[in-house]
């Protein structure tokens, strides 16, 4: 009887298929199994990180456009305002340059007084006469700066001012004038609160009346 040959131990087994299965086995809350099937590529991201990168993508866009916007109204807004400064200015010299003319034509009369009153010299003209012309003359010039603004800085009789006067000299007077403004070599003048030319001014230097005495 031939007995069937069974191999030896030493044989190895035949390799086996071996089949892992990825499937992930749950129950439902009725106990029912469900089985989910994994995807091929699955997404490793969280959904809640999803969900904060679309909308760091939004708020980035958002940035953005409104960034081009502020852009866009800053230009329009430098255009307004070098437009209105270039208008400004145009208006400010035009101004200028009417109170100038203005200013001009008012002392056109004085140099007509200037003319007549030369022509009545070599007329041989009376010494009356020209003073007369020459005080119309004086009072024209006088009205124009007036019209101006310009004002005359009182100094005869007034407490002398450093700001307003300028002592040429000083003369002995009354103790009670001492400080005062006594003469006049010039007047000064200002046109509201700028000073145009000080008065040039003779201020008095109050003596006692034993000094007096003895310098005579």
């Amino acid at each position: 009887m031939i007995r069937g040959h069974r191999g030896s131990k030493n044989e190895e087994p035949e390799s086996e298929l071996r089949v892992t299965d990825r499937r992930r086995i749950y129950l439902d809350p009725e106990g029912a199994e469900q089985v989910n099937e994994e995807a091929e590529q699955p997404n490793l991201k969280p959904s809640y990180v999803e969900e904060l990168e679309a909308r760091t993508k939004a708020a980035e866009q958002q940035v953005q456009e409104i960034q081009s916007r502020f852009d866009q109204l800053r230009q329009q807004l430098q255009r307004e305002t070098d437009e209105t400064r270039q208008r400004l200015n145009r208006s400010a010299d035009e101004r200028a340059a009417t109170e100038k003319a203005k200013f001009i034509a008012s002392l056109l009369p004085v140099l007509d007084g200037l003319d007549r009153a030369i022509q009545a010299t070599n007329d041989e003209a009376s010494k009356d006469a020209i003073l007369q012309g020459l005080r119309g003359i004086a009072t024209s010039f006088q009205n124009a700066l007036s019209n101006a603004g310009v004002e005359p800085i009182s100094s005869v009789g007034e407490p002398f001012d450093p700001e307003f006067h300028e002592a040429v000299d000083t003369v002995a007077a009354d103790p009670e004038m001492d400080g005062i403004v006594v003469g006049e070599y010039g007047r000064g003048f200002r046109m509201g609160d700028r000073l145009l030319r000080p008065a040039r001014v003779q201020v008095g230097r109050g003596i006692s009346e034993q000094a007096s005495n003895a310098s005579e």
